[in-house]
């Protein structure tokens, strides 16, 4: 089963959460069992906070203030099993690593006959009933002998006041919205046909894609879904972006996975059906306005270096000689214009201008611990209108650093994160 990250303004064909995990575990020598980690230096856990509902992005309990994601967490000791997905509840001041949810496959998955799952991975996050509260889409690992149609591993954890809350619910995917014997995934949310409704964009095989129209009920089916769209790819990623401003959203979609070739396609009344831009070949896409059109620009990250193509779907091309295949991009500095972060042995924001990006004007952040870091969200988690930096330092299985960097007018970012902790924090006492 493929997984994806889902994040803010930027795609990839491998999830930034999977990353991590990629970083490889912890190698041990000798017989001795490694020391189990503990938890007894985390904050004091804290009721998640009651909300009312809200159009804030990633906000589960609907109080404004935007939470975070943490589709990877350490474990008690390694090679144990995976515990879940945690969840971070913002406020006022940002995150509060107190108020924090375990959502584990075991407690609140559905039953895939009779079986529950044994593994959630985060895949994508939005409002798909409406109701004010984000919702979050996982993929599973249902039951299956290999004959035929593969089941939908795809649940929907839906938002409430207090946060996710309840079982999950199966994602129904129409036999007549699908194509072929792939497995129904790689989920992007976006309002793909401008009704102010999210929709959902599946993959399916052979060239096409899965559309499924929302609102979706309670029961996790779609308003409608009609036969598969041909497609350029049948790899979408996301998180979905209205690139030309016409008032439907778009996504990225890969020929294939890995590092091939990818295209813009663009939504419409009838959705995501006309292919945009050629996108060249690389590991990772953003997209974000880095100052030199009127419409959105895209970065494609590979390892010689960053592909740029400018006013999308006009594609002024230009290039970046930049270290890092995998890219973000969000406006750090609140002046309009989106930064591009490029991860990889080393940490660096471009800034956005007039011009457009140059390496003349790059910031380097350096993480609070040592290891393996990669960007978990760039997102306006303080509500000051700039985005902060969200990375977690990957150290190995039963080690990591979690921290936030606040977005800032000179600098880019705050030269020390204003919110630490690490992912054991979500592992019983």
């Amino acid at each position: 089963m493929r997984g994806r990250r889902s994040g803010t303004v930027a795609v990839s064909a491998l999830g930034c959460l999977l990353l991590l995990a990629a970083c490889g575990p912890a190698q041990h020598t000798g017989s001795a069992a490694p020391t189990p980690v503990r938890n007894a230096d985390a904050p004091a856990r804290l009721p998640v906070p009651r909300g009312k509902g809200s159009t804030t992005p990633d906000d589960f309990n609907g109080d404004g203030h935007r939470d975070l994601v943490l589709g990877d967490l350490v474990k008690e000791q390694a090679h144990a099993d995976d515990p879940g997905i945690g969840i971070v509840y913002g406020s006022a001041r940002g995150l509060v690593p107190g108020a924090r949810q375990l959502i584990a496959p075991g407690r609140q998955g559905a039953a895939t006959d009779g079986q529950l799952p044994a593994l959630f991975d985060a895949e994508a996050t939005c409002d798909l009933d409406g109701d004010g509260f984000t919702d979050l889409v996982v993929s599973t690992d249902p039951p299956y002998d290999g004959q035929g149609r593969p089941p939908v591993p795809l649940q929907i954890l839906f938002g409430s006041p207090t946060g996710l809350s309840g079982k999950a619910v199966h994602l129904t995917v129409p036999a007549a919205a699908r194509a072929g014997n792939d497995w129904p995934d790689q989920p992007v949310c976006g309002d793909f046909d401008g009704d102010e409704a999210k929709d959902l964009v599946l993959h399916a095989t052979g060239g096409r894609l899965s559309y499924l129209r929302g609102p979706f009920t309670r029961k996790g089916a779609p308003r409608t879904a009609g036969a598969p769209l041909a497609s350029p790819g049948e790899v979408p990623t996301g998180p979905a972006a209205d690139v030309n401003r016409d008032g439907y959203d778009d996504l990225i979609v890969r020929t294939t996975e890995g590092t091939g070739p990818s295209a813009v396609v663009l939504g419409g009344p009838a959705g995501p059906t006309r292919t945009g831009t050629a996108l060249p070949s690389g590991i990772d896409v953003a997209l974000g306005d880095f100052g030199h059109g009127k419409a959105l620009d895209a970065a494609v990250g590979a390892m010689g270096g960053t592909s740029l193509r400018y006013d999308l779907p006009a594609a002024v091309r230009a290039t970046l000689d930049v270290p890092g295949s995998v890219l973000d991009a969000a406006d750090f500095d609140g002046d309009g214009r989106s930064e591009l972060v490029s991860s990889g042995s080393r940490l660096r924001i471009l800034q956005g201008r007039t011009t457009g990006l140059s390496r003349r004007t790059t910031v380097t952040v350096e993480p609070p611990a040592t290891g393996t870091t990669r960007v978990l969200a760039v997102a306006d988690f303080d509500g000051d209108g700039g985005a902060d930096l969200a990375v977690r330092t990957y150290r190995s299985e039963t080690k990591d650093t979690v921290a936030v960097f606040p977005g800032a007018t000179k600098g880019l970012v705050a030269a020390e994160p204003s919110v630490t902790f690490s992912t054991s924090e979500f592992l019983p006492g």
